[in-house]
């Protein structure tokens, strides 16, 4: 068995080939090794279907149905939505998200050129693509999170002034979007690809296109992405097939693209070569039947078979061990280490191959582990990727005996030619046994290399492919990293970044596929080609160019020159990684090109690092000059609750559309039950949808889907994502609304004239208290978008909003505003000069629409809807007519609102009413209003005073006495009695404590004589701390 850790390409071989999990390498960067991630996959699966389990639907979310209303205006496709309409009684998504997006889009408020027209408009510029979602099928909430994220940070962006362009787009996504078409044409009319005619097939695969594009398309636009709509692009659209072209053409001429034979992972039912992607790891214990496309029966893998090989001319044979026996008639050589005792006298002998008759030689090389199997090593060369290596350096020859189609080449002998190769297996090892060569198989642990969208085993194979010289690039890509012009956040990547690329491979861009972008490769047949032995290539942006190219090239006229096309697609990878800068219009000079590349930003998926990102900044660089992007921002996966990766090979993928509008458990299953699941998996996930969601999924809307995504922080763990997180954030756009409706009633009643932002000047403590808030919240959001921490941002206004605003500031103003005990507000406080009614209601007014705009990037729809019915009372108006082209509130803006002293005794006040509601609380009180005394400090005494009616209001007593033991400078409200004896206490801090009179509600009779007899022992504990 051969060293871990040596060759250049001994990782992918050791993923590919090994009989043990693979260390993490340059093509296999998971962490967790695939052995451990397969068995946690296990145990997650057994606890869906297991007993312990059976509770689950307790667990499941709960909701009830709630009341759905439609919106009814005449208002035409593209115009602007109604909001003179009676305000309605609860949140309702169907009705907040009507209109608003196609108004929007009819409007051009997504595109740059609307920057012109903003008032506050700054000259800088902010650009980013989206990751183009393959044309395979619809989107699901992994996508979600990426249209979440992005969108947030495009629309602060916009809000800020600057010129913004986010451009969408789809992949052809060449190998998967085959294979699903294959698939359908298959069952639709019992016809295989090869039974069609190339452009027939393509024109098949091009109404799939049509039909799935649009389907994402309508899912961006439902989820509220504001992307300029009218720069969308495809990567088979004409000018960006002229791109791929031109790019290849360019590094060939360079020298980058070359044409060479290479080992590729091929996949035999597919007959093409495969990115690494595309390639999933089963791990086996030991021995395991397995299905494989074109075999009726189940192939035993997970066993290691031994046999002998003879020494020629001496009385010996080595041993040899092997997991693909069927390889063994490639067998070039054998390999010992050159320190091992057991073979050093057979070092440079030859062993006598028993089917082909080949002289084998048996080479010493340090690679070879002596503690694995006997310690000598078959080496085939065309089959296996560490045997590829030790060809190279011990120049063996490569004998391939394996076709594309999986079956045997005559290399093999006429008794095994075109027998399919696990047919082989058994016949190696039958004739192995009559030759008593065989010495047995065990089980043996090992990693099968699967192909993800064929399902058939992956063959290493030695084919002649065009490659990507990757070495000079990825050096500039690490060097970028380590000079700081491109920024990767979070930076621990940074690391895996400069490993990969330190590690990396040439890379393999040809595919063995129709659809695709053609290689603008060719082959080149030159007069009285017949005895021509090596391939002749030339290249070009057309058939004509690639023409005169050979006719220079070989002294020939161009009608002398017969040229055929290379048959095979370029990668997809390839094409996806000119999406910066090929969506602009490259390679022409265009406007867009010149004004926003290099992009500002990229945002996706820390899967995507090396497949996607790195080709990116690798290509982008040698083609532009330029890196494509200045930073990095990778989020986390999602999962589902059980911490599976959301697939659809595991029927675990959740459709963002379902969690907005809602849908059945039935529907949920039916989506599963068409899918191409096997039974167990199939059982696997609708049972798993059945614990989860037993009576379906609720309507949660748009902006709560959107909310919930951005709340997790999406720079560390994996995000585990649960819809009763998403019902959450439905809850609080419940509470938007009623906010909302309190506030316009109070407007509408009090008929109130609300003066600017500038001019209005709190009064009250609570006033300058939740002015201040307000200041410090939009501070928070400033810094945490800067730093791309959405889950910061969202955080901090939940909690504004719910607890400042809702729970603490409206709860204190509603009796003054709702006239409710007024009196005991007005004459209670000790301050009060001017207005105070008339200053709470433009502080009401302000923090809520500046909320709303603070909330605009997260929640589109509610807060256009809610900030359009708040206009008729605004002081002045709008200098745009929608929320997502107002002015993002700043800081600096509300420099006149903060008061840190307010803020900083409210965590006093706070404590204060929790320790008061809590003695409430314990005495069983729900309507009358105890007197309570606070004994504090001279400083505790100022604020408690300053926020009097505050405590009395939101504790619900009825007079708040304060005593402390210094009064010098205290004024002289401050009473100097002691609380009643017959009082239950409760602590604040070491200086602070609250006492409850319990006999002034004793004697109100709202107390029975159970509930009398136990306050009546709480009132002996006159020292009870309350926490």
């Amino acid at each position: 068995m051969w060293r871990t850790g040596t060759g250049p390409s001994l990782g992918r071989a050791a993923r590919l080939c090994s009989s043990t999990p693979p260390k993490a390498s340059h093509t296999n960067f998971t962490a967790r090794p695939h052995a451990e991630k397969q068995r946690r996959r296990r145990v997650r699966e057994e606890g869906i279907l297991s007993s312990q389990h059976g509770s689950a639907e307790g667990k499941a979310v709960k909701w009830s149905e709630k009341q759905k209303i439609a919106y009814t205006g005449p208002t035409p496709p593209g115009a602007k939505k109604d909001t003179s309409l009676p305000f309605p009684s609860c949140y309702s998504p169907e009705y907040v998200e009507s209109s608003w997006y196609q108004w929007w889009e009819k409007e051009g408020f997504f595109s740059p050129e609307q920057h012109e027209r903003l008032p506050h408009a700054v000259d800088q510029t902010f650009s980013l693509c989206i990751p183009p979602p393959n044309v395979t099928g619809t989107l699901h909430l992994g996508h979600a999170l990426t249209v979440a994220v992005e969108d947030a940070l495009v629309r602060w962006r916009r809000m800020q002034g600057c010129r913004v362009l986010w451009v969408p787009g789809c992949d052809h996504a060449g190998i998967a979007t085959q294979t699903v078409v294959e698939r359908r044409l298959l069952r639709q009319t019992g016809r295989h690809r090869r039974d069609f005619k190339r452009d027939e097939f393509l024109e098949e695969v091009w109404k799939w296109k049509n039909e799935k594009g649009d389907e994402i398309y309508h899912q961006l636009r439902k989820l509220g992405a504001s992307l300029d709509w009218s720069r969308a692009c495809f990567t088979m659209d004409p000018g960006f097939s002229r791109a791929v072209t031109a790019a290849f053409v360019r590094l060939c001429d360079s020298g980058l693209i070359y044409r060479s034979e290479g080992l590729v992972s091929w996949s035999c039912a597919l007959e093409s070569a495969i990115s690494d992607i595309e390639v999933d790891s089963k791990e086996l214990s030991g021995r395991t039947m397995l299905s494989v496309p074109g075999y009726e029966n189940k192939i035993e893998f997970g066993t290691m078979l031994s046999f002998a090989y003879p020494v020629e001319g001496h009385d010996t044979e080595v041993v040899v061990s092997t997991t693909r026996p069927e390889t063994m008639l490639g067998d070039v050589a054998i390999a010992v280490h050159p320190d091992d005792p057991r073979y050093q006298t057979v070092h440079g002998k030859h062993c006598r191959h028993p089917f082909t008759d080949r002289l084998l030689p048996i080479i010493t090389d340090s690679m070879v582990d002596v503690e694995l199997g006997t310690g000598a090593v078959k080496v085939t060369p065309a089959h296996d990727h560490t045997d590829f290596v030790l060809s190279q350096r011990h120049s063996l020859p490569r004998l391939t005996v394996i076709a594309g189609d999986g079956t045997m080449t005559g290399s093999c002998g006429q008794w095994l030619e075109g027998v399919k190769r696990f047919d082989a297996r058994q016949l190696v090892v039958e004739a192995l046994a009559e030759k008593r060569l065989f010495r047995g198989r065990k089980d043996h642990a090992m990693s099968l290399p699967i192909c993800s969208r064929s399902g058939d085993i992956i063959e290493p194979l030695l084919k002649n492919q065009w490659f990507v010289r990757c070495d000079e690039m990825a050096k500039k890509a690490v060097q970028a990293v380590e000079e700081r012009r491109l920024e990767i956040i979070p930076e621990y990547y940074t690391k895996t970044w400069k490993n990969w690329l330190s590690n990396i491979s040439d890379w393999c861009i040809s595919r063995q596929l129709w659809w695709g972008h053609q290689i603008p490769a060719y082959k080149v047949m030159l007069p009285n080609y017949e005895g021509q032995q090596e391939e002749q290539w030339v290249w070009g942006h057309s058939e004509d160019e690639a023409r005169q190219k050979a006719a220079v090239k070989y002294g020939l006229k161009p009608d002398a020159v017969t040229l055929t096309r290379d048959p095979d697609v370029l990668d997809t990878w390839f094409s996806s990684a000119l999406f910066p800068f090929a969506m602009l219009g490259w390679p022409d000079q265009t406007a867009d090109l010149q004004q926003f590349y290099p992009n500002s930003v990229l945002e996706t998926g820390s899967d995507l690092i090396f497949f996607w990102v790195a080709r990116m900044v690798m290509l982008g660089t040698e083609l532009t000059g330029q890196l494509p992007f200045k930073q990095v921002l990778f989020h986390s996966l999602v999962r589902d609750k059980y911490g599976r990766k959301m697939s659809k090979s595991l029927g675990n993928v959740i459709d963002p559309l379902d969690v907005i509008h809602g849908v059945t458990l039935e529907t949920l299953q039916g989506k599963v039950k068409e899918g191409n699941l096997d039974p167990r998996e199939q059982l696997v996930a609708m049972e798993a949808q059945r614990k989860d969601f037993p009576v379906g999924i609720p309507e949660c809307g748009t902006d709560a889907l959107r909310f919930a995504l951005c709340s997790h922080k999406m720079q560390g763990e994996d995000i585990s994502l649960s819809v009763s997180q998403v019902l959450s954030c439905r809850h609080f756009c419940n509470k938007m609304w009623q906010t909302l409706r309190f506030t316009l009633g109070v407007l509408s009643e009090n008929r109130a004239t609300v003066e600017t932002i500038a001019k209005t000047a709190p009064l009250s403590s609570m006033d300058r208290w939740i002015c201040s808030r307000l200041h410090s919240t939009v501070g928070q959001c400033e810094q945490a978008f800067d730093a791309y921490e959405l889950h910061t941002v969202t955080s901090a206004l939940y909690s504004f909003w719910v607890h400042s605003l809702c729970d603490i500031y409206m709860e204190y103003i509603k009796p003054l505003l709702t006239q409710q005990d007024q009196e005991a507000v007005l004459t209670t406080d000790a301050e009060h000069s001017g207005d105070v009614r008339q200053a709470a209601i433009a502080v009401l007014y302000h923090c809520v629409s500046v909320s709303l705009a603070l909330l605009s990037p997260f929640m589109p729809f509610i807060t256009e809807e809610l900030w359009q019915r708040l206009q008729p009372f605004a002081p002045e108006a709008a200098a745009q007519t929608s929320l997502c082209l107002q002015p993002y509130p700043h800081s600096a803006q509300l420099a006149h609102w903060h008061f840190a002293e307010e803020e900083r005794g409210f965590l006093l006040v706070q404590e204060v009413i929790r320790v008061a509601r809590s003695l409430r609380a314990q005495c069983g009180i729900t309507k009358a209003k105890p007197d309570m005394w606070a004994v504090c400090s001279p400083s505790q005494a100022e604020v408690l005073l300053r926020f009097g009616s505050a405590i009395r209001t939101l504790s619900r007593i009825s007079d708040l006495h304060i005593c402390c033991s210094d009064t010098d400078g205290i004024p002289l409200s401050v009473h100097s009695t002691s609380p009643p004896k017959t009082s239950l206490v409760g602590v604040v801090d070491h200086t602070c404590q609250l006492h409850l009179h319990f006999q002034l509600f004793r004697s109100s009779g709202e107390l029975s004589d159970e509930t009398t007899e136990d306050h009546e022992l709480l009132c002996t504990q006159t020292s009870q701390r309350v926490e």
